[in-house]
């Protein structure tokens, strides 16, 4: 992440869960290490709850009253967590009571440099960070979002480890290598530079029939992939990379790689995408399924 006097802030959204608290402490762990301020955002659409189902009628206001002191709380019991750790940092709170976290959170990415959220919520009313949520803000945030994930649901995510980047040839696929050579300079970690193929897995009677030669093919990718980090790596020196080209589904090599490594960088879609697609497939299974925190980049345009 190269910040820039226009997006220069890491925004967390918090909504009282173990995953948003692991996320809120990641994200204070980065901008700490970088430089950056951090904002807490905690959202409830308190009007869907007060008057869904109720014929019409208003709550009282201690209804109303109550729904903020919960948020209010929220954000002191994630602020309290994080100046253990981090006492100096600088970070602000915010608190919407007339939203969902969805809407807010992609305004509050507009000027963000980086958006991070827990991998699942509280399931409850202050618009829990799960699923299909988090899907939503990767595919509409208008920076790079980080998804925390750890091994097991609601686990501390891993502190060391390589960071791990998945590469196409496409693009967006060339901005999450360079995001991942930046990640993986300032973490002083090894990078896995992840390249997958052609999902038909050879046999042997096949390929004598079509003509196929399996060995070029993969020849072929090696040096596609090569051509793809030589610049970083020469821009990045301090860098141990390390070169995985498999000929399978690249989220299954991705998967896979994420054992044990400490961050994953995707592009939020791949070569294989048309246009005005928001999320690919790939993306969409790391998010769900990784076990380790997924950033994910955007493209910077369209």
């Amino acid at each position: 992440m190269t910040s820039t006097s226009a997006r220069n802030t890491i925004v967390v959204g918090v909504d009282g869960s173990t995953s948003a608290l692991h996320a809120a402490l990641w994200a204070a762990d980065v901008a700490a290490r970088r430089g950056h301020p951090l904002r807490l955002m905690c959202s409830s659409n308190v009007g869907a709850y007060a008057y869904g189902g109720m014929a019409g009628m208003a709550p009282p206001q201690s209804f109303f009253d109550a729904i903020e002191a919960s948020g209010t709380q929220v954000l002191v019991d994630v602020e309290t967590a994080i100046r253990r750790v981090h006492p100096d940092l600088l970070f602000s709170t915010g608190l919407n009571t007339t939203a969902s976290a969805v809407p807010i959170l992609i305004e509050q990415s507009d000027d963000a440099l980086l958006l991070v959220l827990g991998s699942r919520g509280t399931g409850g009313f202050r618009g829990a960070l799960v699923g299909s949520t988090a899907v939503a803000l990767v595919a509409h945030a208008h920076c790079p979002v980080a998804v925390i994930r750890g091994s097991a649901p609601d686990s501390v995510p891993p502190a060391e480890g390589p960071i791990v980047v998945g590469v196409d040839g496409s693009a967006i696929s060339d901005a999450a290598v360079a995001a991942a050579f930046d990640e993986a300079s300032w973490r002083g970690a090894e990078l896995v530079a992840v390249h997958s193929w052609l999902e038909y897995i050879s046999d042997p009677a096949l390929d004598r029939w079509f003509g196929a030669d399996w060995e070029q093919a993969q020849q072929t990718e090696n040096e596609l992939l090569a051509e793809r980090l030589a610049g970083w790596q020469e821009k990045y020196p301090d860098v141990v990379v390390r070169r995985v080209v498999s000929q399978g589904r690249p989220a299954e090599c991705l998967l896979e790689q994420s054992v044990g490594a400490q961050l994953m960088v995707v592009g939020s879609r791949g070569r294989g995408g048309f246009n005005g697609m928001l999320l690919g497939s790939t993306s969409q299974a790391v998010i769900y399924h990784a076990t380790c925190p997924v950033l994910v980049v955007r493209p910077t345009s369209g």
